[in-house]
């Protein structure tokens, strides 16, 4: 698909987060630009990115380790714990590292999962950084699941991924999951157009409220 919205319509950026070094996530024509178009913003990354980023042109680099918070621009981020892997040329599989981020603004707190699979961290990242206004949980990208589910999450688990984080919202409403990482890219092999039909079937399996899941069509705007 192509981007919903080009780079030289995005307003004046203040913080970039980067999750892993992954081309589908990382791209070098397209943070050249952003380093041009955007010069002060300050680009949060896990461990050992800030080297690939910092020569294609980024200024200000935060790097994190997993549990490692820092202040950026009047936002708590805080770098989370995700089950994947790294890797962009020959040689440098895992010498960088992968995470998710918790986010801390005012008084909203929203939590990207990056890219994933499964894991027993989700609990204690909702008792950590909880409870969340946002969660954004990939969905897509999933078959086969011999290969696959180590790396990725398929529907079933990301909403198992969301009740994990729940657990710290014992007085509080429950987030937005708005589903992410499907439709884009064919990067594997399920149809283009399942992720969204599992995830709201299994969403309604587990009695949770329908208005809570946001699943976005490309270029959607939706007010928060």
């Amino acid at each position: 698909m192509p981007p919903a919205l080009d780079i030289g319509a995005l307003p004046p950026l203040d913080v970039v987060l980067l999750s892993h070094s992954h081309y589908d996530h990382l791209d070098k024509p397209a943070v050249k630009q952003l380093a041009r178009e955007h010069p002060l913003a300050t680009w949060v990354v896990p461990l050992g990115l800030g080297s690939y980023v910092r020569a294609w042109g980024v200024q200000e680099i935060v790097e994190l380790d997993w549990w490692q918070e820092a202040e950026v621009k009047g936002i708590r981020v805080t770098a989370t714990p995700a089950r994947h892997f790294s890797a962009r040329r020959l040689g440098d599989r895992n010498k960088s590292l992968w995470c998710g981020f918790a986010l801390v603004i005012g008084d909203r707190r929203a939590y990207f999962a990056g890219d994933t699979a499964y894991h027993p961290e989700f609990s204690v990242i909702g008792e950590r950084c909880g409870p969340f206004d946002l969660v954004m949980m990939p969905i897509g990208a999933y078959d086969p699941r011999w290969f696959m589910h180590v790396v990725h999450v398929d529907p079933e688990e990301a909403v198992q991924a969301y009740t994990d984080l729940l657990r710290s919202h014992a007085n509080s409403p429950l987030p937005l999951m708005l589903g992410i990482h499907w439709g884009t890219f064919r990067l594997t092999d399920e149809p283009m157009d399942e992720p969204p039909k599992r995830t709201r079937t299994r969403w309604r399996e587990r009695g949770l409220d329908e208005a809570r899941l946001w699943i976005a069509s490309f270029g959607e705007t939706r007010r928060w």
